[in-house]
């Protein structure tokens, strides 16, 4: 991500709407476009939509799509602008919600998924550029803290509305999902800049980015991150409603939980970093996760598994700030640090396609039963730990 000069003057006034527009898209084309599907997940299955492991591997398509949209989405912007390329994404995330409503067949259900997935990973890539471009240095740490804020507020709106809609049918709540993500969109259509500046550097030059060895561990510990985030982010709410007999408002309400800390975790994590150093609150977020992901298995109070869902939801949303002030203080270079980000963004989403995919498998070949999952992801985040130990 580009550091630029601090806006001067009545520029300096109008970066408010531009973080409105991120927080927006970073909660329709990830908070809702991905995190939407993990409470329906249940549902899905007993409604005999899919059975469950056709119903998990639809899900790990969106993984697929935003490591898609992760490759693709500078390339994008460079035929037309950033803007315009969020924009689009942003609306083909909401749209992929009613084409959800319609289960034509797993291949239609699978390209809606795997376009909702672009639309996010495309996102992710170009939202902090357009938007940090525009807010003064001394608040760029809030500023992206209230972007990636959208993603936690997308997980409980999803928790919120899908209980309420269910009542109804699956096909009205994939419905209202979409209904609110394009009223969203419509929102802050215009809230976006009018005159986007931003730079799209070739992946030529973003190739030359040099990787110092503790940039080189920043990229294992993201991507290790992304393996240990996937289980808990996929089969949660499946987890608790069908494997603890919980009941799926149950489910729903752990979800809720799941989002406050995902709403909570991109501010607390960037403060740490602020207050902490990044290398000290990193190492700090991945111990708290192991334990966390380990005590899920462990666990089946309902009160026990609302704590460990706020503090496992802090860490999807909340790692990304994490991350790049890791990168502010490892590289000094402002266009090096912008080719970095994207490729860190890439290695994050073929981490979370592969680990999709794979504990899909997994989750398939056990029966639908998620413990080894659970575990696996907890290696990762260890791996992870012992990563940043060597880093200095």
């Amino acid at each position: 991500m580009a550091s630029s000069p601090a806006p001067s003057g009545a520029a300096a006034t109008g970066y408010v709407p531009a973080i409105f527009a991120g927080l927006v898209a970073s909660l329709v084309g990830i908070g809702l476009a991905r995190f939407g599907y993990t409470p329906l997940l249940p549902v899905m299955i007993h409604a005999q939509w899919f059975d469950a492991s056709q119903a998990a591997y639809l899900g790990a398509a969106n993984l697929a799509g935003y490591l898609v949209g992760a490759f693709s989405g500078r390339a994008m912007a460079r035929y037309q602008s950033p803007v315009a390329v969020l924009r689009l994404m942003t609306l083909l995330a909401s749209v992929s919600f009613i084409g959800c409503a319609f289960p034509l067949s797993q291949v239609w259900f699978f390209c809606w998924r795997l376009l909702s997935g672009i639309a996010g990973g495309a996102i992710m890539v170009l939202v902090s550029g357009v938007v940090l471009h525009r807010v003064p240095h001394s608040k760029r740490g809030l500023a992206s803290g209230a972007i990636f804020f959208g993603i936690g507020i997308g997980v409980i709106l999803s928790g919120t509305v899908v209980p309420l809609m269910l009542a109804l049918s699956l096909q009205a709540t994939w419905l209202a999902l979409g209904g609110l993500a394009l009223l969203l969109t419509a929102a802050s259509w215009f809230a976006w800049p009018a005159h986007d500046h931003t730079a799209v550097r070739s992946m030529t030059s973003m190739k030359k980015a040099p990787l110092s060895p503790a940039l080189r561990l920043l990229f294992v510990q993201y991507a290790l991150a992304a393996l240990g985030l996937v289980p808990e982010m996929l089969f949660l709410v499946d987890y608790i409603a069908r494997e603890l007999n919980h009941g799926t408002a149950l489910g729903a309400a752990t979800w809720v939980a799941y989002g406050i800390g995902a709403s909570v975790g991109p501010l607390l994590y960037g403060w740490a970093a602020d207050r902490w150093g990044a290398r000290s609150s990193m190492l700090a977020a991945f111990g708290v996760q192991l334990l966390a992901v380990l005590a899920l298995g462990l666990v089946s109070q309902l009160a026990a598994l609302m704590v460990l869902a706020v503090i496992i939801g802090s860490f999807p949303a909340g790692v990304v700030p994490l991350a790049l002030a890791r990168l502010h203080g490892l590289s000094d270079d402002a266009h090096a640090r912008e080719a970095i980000w994207s490729r860190l963004t890439v290695a994050f989403a073929l981490a979370q396609a592969l680990g999709g995919y794979a504990y899909s498998a997994l989750y398939a070949v056990s029966n639908g039963h998620h413990l080894s999952t659970f575990l696996i992801g907890a290696a990762a985040l260890g791996l992870a730990l012992i990563a940043g130990l060597c880093s200095r």
